[in-house]
């Protein structure tokens, strides 16, 4: 080993960011030592993108089942969720995954896989419960986890976090999530599908306040369509128990309380930096408990380095992924890496689905575009009304002086899989022009992003 050190590599933590710096370091020649407390795969795999898009899937043949009428098809008796079917489906698909990703570690000679909770003794070594290891170099991908807002009387009452609503064994009579990001959008909506009676908290004053308004209204009016109620402006100040269930009490223009079976958290997450010993080593965090680093993922203590959810947003799988590939071209290459501009898309899994790359209108024209915008609803299209999926748009932004792509938008049917064709549009700098000329085909969902790029409005 280099310099005297156990390893080349040492890598906290197997997420989805930390597995693959790992697993290609490893093949590359280093020799690794790869820590994990819990399960490979990190959260998306076990608490997160995995098995939440499978219970999701299990909602939408619902909610299909239940609109069987409107396509001609006759189902006679209740559409009814069984939980216990649909948990094990979800643990069946996460778990042929999660075999993979044990079978790679036990498979690469490079990698010596320590099961147990690292804590750090200096910027080079690592003691996981009787053993120090000692590398060069240190990866943190220890990830981040549900957080606990600030609420009076949390503590004192059972509530569901991400992780919870993943194994209930039955459906909620009434459920209350707080929390009208991602997370609480698309557990919301499962769970109303599954047959519970909705209703969302949400601080700010519209769901999903990251995304352009338009988007957001599609989402809100979507929701009230199914039943689910939304309550925006409307930060959750207290819980408390009731005689038939738990009381919630928000601080909206009219306060608002309502007694529900369950409650739910989706309020953002806490990074998993408590207990390592960070700041003894002279790692900095930021207020929030993150891990900061510079645009090459370096951590301010010599030889150590944060990548996916611990170092802060963008908090994605596909981020974490791209973390890993560039670390690793630093790592076992040498070569100089930076995340400075890349373009990172990301989706709502909603119905109807949000697909977001690059700037939203506002953010363009905050930045000082001159903004050119190119719209298209799905109910003036073809393939849309043949699904019976109207709802939603494609909207553009493009720099007006030079008709290059800023963001895309894309809220409607399979919006997440048809926004990767204006990813790659922005990623390769091309223009409104380019897409509006490049022949779709006729009848499908992505026709209305080559309408939305023909009618893109310029001011004059």
């Amino acid at each position: 080993m280099s310099n005297g050190y156990d390893y080349d590599l040492l890598v906290l933590g197997g997420g989805m960011a930390g597995l693959p710096v790992a697993m290609k370091c490893a093949y590359s020649g280093m020799e690794t030592a790869l820590i994990e407390e819990d399960l490979l795969g990190g959260t998306c795999l076990n608490r997160g993108c995995i098995p939440t898009k499978t219970m999701l899937r299990s909602a939408e043949v619902a909610n299909l089942a239940r609109r069987s009428e409107e396509f001609g098809i006759d189902i006679d008796g209740a559409i009814e969720a069984d939980m216990d079917v649909i948990v094990d489906r979800k643990d069946d698909v996460v778990e042929s995954i999660r075999e993979g990703a044990y079978e790679n570690v036990e498979g690469n000679e490079n990698i010596n896989f320590v099961e147990g909770h690292g804590v750090f003794e200096s910027p080079h070594k690592v003691c996981v419960d009787d053993r120090t290891l000692s590398a060069e170099r240190v990866v943190i991908n220890t990830g981040a986890r549900p957080a606990k807002p600030p609420i009076d009387g949390l503590e004192d009452v059972d509530v569901h976090d991400s992780t919870d609503l993943l194994t209930l064994d039955s459906v909620p009579d009434s459920l209350a999530v707080i929390g009208g990001g991602y997370v609480g959008c698309e557990y919301a909506q499962m769970y109303s599908r599954f047959g519970a009676d909705v209703t969302v908290f949400q601080r700010s004053e519209r769901l999903l306040p990251q995304e352009d308004p338009e988007v957001s209204g599609v989402i809100e009016s979507a929701f009230e369509n199914e039943g689910i109620t939304v309550q925006t402006g409307a930060p959750v100040t207290a819980l408390a128990e009731a005689d038939d269930g738990i009381r919630v009490d928000a601080d909206a223009d009219d306060d608002v309380s309502i007694t529900v079976s369950d409650v739910a958290l989706a309020a953002g997450r806490t990074p998993n930096t408590d207990g390592l010993r960070l700041e003894d080593i002279g790692v900095s965090l930021d207020d929030r408990g993150f891990v900061e680093t510079d645009d090459s993922f370096r951590a301010t203590a010599d030889g150590v380095y944060a990548i996916g959810d611990v170092s802060g947003p963008p908090m994605f799988t596909h981020s974490a992924r791209d973390d890993a590939d560039l670390l690793y071209r630093h790592l076992a290459k040498d070569e100089e890496i930076s995340i400075e501009g890349r373009t990172v898309p990301w989706a709502v899994f909603t119905d109807p689905q949000v697909g977001h790359v690059g700037l939203t209108e506002r953010e363009a024209r905050d930045e000082g575009y001159e903004v050119g915008v190119g719209r298209q609803d799905f109910a003036d299209q073809g393939k849309p009304k043949a699904l019976g999926e109207t709802e939603g748009f494609v909207k553009l932004v493009t720099d007006a002086d030079t008709d290059e792509l800023l963001g895309a938008h894309v809220v409607g049917e399979q919006g997440a899989e048809i926004v990767h064709e204006l990813v790659l549009a922005i990623e390769l700098g091309a223009t409104a022009d380019q897409v509006a000329d490049t022949m779709h085909i006729h009848p499908t969902l992505p026709e209305s992003i080559n309408s939305a790029a023909g009618g893109v409005h310029k001011p004059s």
